[in-house]
């Protein structure tokens, strides 16, 4: 179970798989892959390969034999829809990653990536959260079917460095955002959702946007590219058998970081808050001195990343997720 810090650069011209490269992560991962000269990159739409199909994934594994992978593929959404779908989460999830990773083991994958969450901790885990809190209490009631089935990709990818020694390794990202994000009305994190109720007001000259919640929560925020960046550098540089948190280690209430928003969309009218509405987890703040210890460290602040997000968003809002 020991740990270590390692300099090992990954041939670009090896065969590499995103797994999920057209979503939030797995897309800026992609990007950065193709900037740093990675020269044979496989990826595969949910329309083209259905990761909970086993024998798909097999079929693509035993074709393509990439050498590298990352698991970023995963069915994802907020609490409403954690809360409201908790089955199709836990399925669905769990099937993606067993698949990917028993097929990834057949067919030799050398070094692989597994993305996890910040929610597989305890929901009053003392604050920051290190990685060795981890099951040492009850999770947040509105995901625990989603962080449980990303709990079963951690000890996967340990279970396979104990039995057949490969230097696989999991990340476990704060709450993240950027380009590419999911901004739809029931499916969206709260960042995106902000984004989009106060862009919304702005378009309807609204006088009042009214949020979820006190807005007392406190959240921890990673622009995706930075998610990347770490990603790179952890297979590049770290291998252990203990998952390692990805994030800034600064947190904000829910209620600063709305006010963030208003200002980067130009609202400028009044904020309530509906307090009938969940808060989810008090805190959620990871203690991430394992990846800064390895070297790493976060380039983007939280105002420069909404403001650059706020902006995609209306490049792109014609063709967005409903």
């Amino acid at each position: 179970m020991g740990e270590q810090v390692w300099s090992r650069p990954i041939d670009r011209a090896a065969s590499f798989y995103v797994a999920g490269h057209r979503g939030l992560v797995g897309g800026a991962i992609w990007r950065l892959l193709q900037n740093e000269g990675f020269e044979n990159l496989i990826g595969r739409s949910s329309s083209e390969l259905d990761l909970r199909d086993r024998a798909a994934v097999f079929e693509f594994f035993a074709q393509n034999r990439p050498t590298n992978v990352v698991l970023a593929a995963a069915k994802v959404g907020g609490i409403l829809a954690n809360n409201s779908y908790p089955v199709d989460f836990l399925s669905d999830n769990v099937r993606i990653q067993v698949n990917v990773l028993d097929a990834a083991r057949e067919f030799g994958v050398q070094r692989l990536l597994f993305l996890g969450s910040s929610c597989i901790y305890p929901k009053l885990a003392p604050q920051p959260i290190k990685e060795e809190y981890l099951l040492t209490g009850h999770l947040e009631e509105t995901n625990d079917a989603y962080a449980i089935a990303k709990i079963a990709g951690i000890l996967q990818v340990q279970a396979v460095r104990r039995q057949y020694g490969l230097p696989w390794i999991s990340a476990m990202p704060t709450n993240l955002y950027g380009p590419g994000d999911n901004f739809s009305r029931e499916g969206s994190h709260v960042l995106p959702a902000l984004i989009r109720r106060f862009d919304d007001a702005v378009r309807d000259g609204a006088e009042v946007v009214t949020n979820w919640g006190t807005g007392a929560p406190r959240r921890e925020f990673l622009h995706v590219d930075d998610m990347a960046s770490a990603c790179l550098h952890l297979l590049e540089n770290y291998d252990g058998a203990g998952h390692v948190n990805v994030g800034t280690g600064e947190d904000h209430t829910i209620a600063e970081i709305a006010q963030i928003v208003a200002e980067e969309v130009g609202y400028l009218g009044r904020i309530e808050w509906d307090a009938s509405k969940p808060d989810g987890t008090p805190r959620k703040l990871l203690d991430v001195s394992k990846l800064r210890n390895s070297g790493w460290s976060p380039r983007i602040d939280l105002r420069s990343g909404v403001s650059e997000t706020v902006e995609w968003y209306r490049q792109n809002i014609d063709s967005l997720r409903a």
